[in-house]
């Protein structure tokens, strides 16, 4: 995002800052800038936060290094026999 000069930028006193921040907050991530006064001299500059950088993504990076068990999908047939015909029933209600 450009960042906007600051001769562009909305003063705002203190007091009326204040009374406005949510309005304020709302401007600035639209991309505007806003300057904070106190006794006419700036004293605080609200500007769009920047936006954290992601890692860069590598497709592959995992390969060779994970490994599943031949019998991975392979029915347990005990613990199936348990799930079909096993004492627990699921609770009404």
């Amino acid at each position: 995002m450009p960042k906007a000069p600051e001769a562009a930028a909305k003063a705002f006193n203190l007091a009326e800052a204040k009374a406005r921040l949510s309005r304020l907050i709302r401007q600035v991530e639209q991309g505007e800038v806003i300057l904070i006064k106190r006794y006419g001299r700036v004293v605080a500059k609200l500007v769009p936060a920047e936006a954290p950088s992601r890692p860069k993504r590598t497709p592959g990076v995992w390969k060779g290094k994970v490994r599943m068990a031949p019998d991975f999908d392979r029915v347990n047939v005990e613990i199936a026999k348990l799930m079909e015909e096993g004492p627990v029933e699921p609770s009404s209600g």
